[in-house]
């Protein structure tokens, strides 16, 4: 069985471009950073080490189904 020089470089090369593609990904992704002239109120989050996103921070609610089925269940007589 023969391969030639050219599939065995075609190969190195695609290896290559996928292990380059895999470290672009896992360095561009997303990270949380503090910023402390915003203050807490906002979550910030740099990509890539150069866009610089933030947000304000997103404040946790019980939903009112929740709420109001805690008060339709009636403890039981034991």
């Amino acid at each position: 069985m023969t391969i030639s020089r050219l599939s065995l470089k075609a190969l190195a090369i695609a290896v290559a471009v996928a292990a380059l593609a895999g470290a672009t990904l896992l360095l561009a992704r997303p990270q949380p950073i503090e910023s402390a002239v915003l203050g807490t109120d906002w979550e910030c989050t740099q990509t890539a080490f150069v866009l610089t996103t933030c947000a304000p921070r997103v404040q946790e609610a019980i939903p009112a189904a929740e709420t109001s089925r805690k008060e339709a269940i009636r403890p039981t007589r034991g």
